[in-house]
């Protein structure tokens, strides 16, 4: 469904037996790659079964949260609906296109600001005393079993925070806010504990005793409208929309020679890697994807290349793909 995420794409790969047929070609091995350096470029394939669309049109009557088939109904019917704290149609991520069907037409879902709002929320933050089996004196405190549900998972996540604070490493990305747990939901508020005046003040979690602190804070939150719009009619014509939208390269097999069809075959496997220079098949197949910048061998410098994994998509013959390019040392094992 519809959410906020880093990566541009998000596909679960399937099967790699598959892509043996898909991409054909020399038996034989391809012996071209270079040796020199020790940083190399790795390229990793992933093929993709069935159209686009299965993957990018939803059906809301079958996926959670409710409010994105709630957003979707009101507009239709020529409503405005509006959401604060997320946006309509979200589980999908900021880069990643939703569509849905309804009675043979296809919509693409959006959303847009259309307002601010300041407004104040209690904010739960936790910290640390000690473990329970080692403290001479455990102050009088509640177990996180006991509290209710909302309360359970506000623990859950301030207890992320706590732990972090002065230790190498992080948070979950968009679970923890302003150092703790943000109480959003007027109903949670209510049935709260630890945010009642004379509320508990330690906490016992995981075998752990924190104090309870809680702050109430303001925040200025956007107010977001769902936008629902016909884009097409026919499989075919959604098809092409979302080909357009997401294929970074599209490569007619009967061009390639059986050298670049071998690193492609490689890349399935597990993945294909070249040190700086790249060998000339290697070399066509970078420009063939429209990545000339890494035949650069200064190239994580220059602008416009991305380190990490960054998922992308590639039609291949008649296939889809999606596929990484990544440096690696040259001796990380896959």
């Amino acid at each position: 469904m519809p959410s906020t995420s880093t990566t541009r794409r998000r596909l679960v790969a399937t099967g790699g037996a598959l892509v043996t047929a898909a991409l054909g070609g020399c038996s034989q091995p391809f012996t071209g790659r270079s040796e020199t350096g020790s940083r190399q470029l790795a390229l990793s394939l992933s093929p993709l079964d069935g159209p686009l669309r299965e993957r990018y049109v939803v059906d809301l009557t079958k996926t959670r949260p409710s409010w994105d088939e709630e957003a979707f109904n009101a507009t239709l019917n020529g409503s405005t609906y509006t959401t604060q704290y997320h946006t309509p149609f979200f589980a999908r991520g900021d880069d990643d296109p939703t569509y849905a069907r309804r009675n043979g037409t296809y919509y693409h879902l959006d959303s847009h600001v259309v307002d601010e709002r300041t407004v104040t929320h209690p904010v739960l933050r936790l910290y640390e005393v000690g473990r329970a089996d080692d403290l001479e004196t455990i102050p009088d405190h509640v177990s996180h079993s006991s509290l209710p549900e909302a309360d359970q998972h506000a623990v859950q996540i301030a207890h992320f925070a706590a732990r972090a604070r002065g230790n190498v490493g992080g948070v979950p990305s968009g679970l923890v806010e302003r150092d703790g747990y943000v109480y959003r939901n007027d109903d949670a508020v209510s049935a709260s504990e630890l945010l009642a005046d004379a509320g508990p003040s330690h906490v016992e979690f995981r075998d752990t005793i924190y104090e309870v602190a809680v702050a109430r804070e303001t925040f200025h939150e956007a107010v977001y409208e769902a936008d629902v719009d016909p884009v097409a009619d026919a499989d075919a014509e959604i098809e092409t929309i979302l080909r357009a939208e997401l294929l970074d390269a599209r490569v007619p097999r009967e061009e390639l020679p059986a050298e670049e069809r071998e690193i492609l075959r490689e890349a399935m496997g597990e993945s294909y890697r070249e040190s700086h220079p790249y060998s000339s098949a290697f070399d066509s197949l970078l420009k063939r994807f429209g990545h000339w910048t890494y035949l650069d061998g200064n190239v994580e410098k220059d602008s416009g290349v991305e380190s990490g994994f960054h998922r992308r998509f590639l039609m291949y013959g008649d296939r889809y793909f999606t596929y990484t390019l990544r440096f690696v040392d040259e001796t990380t094992a896959e």
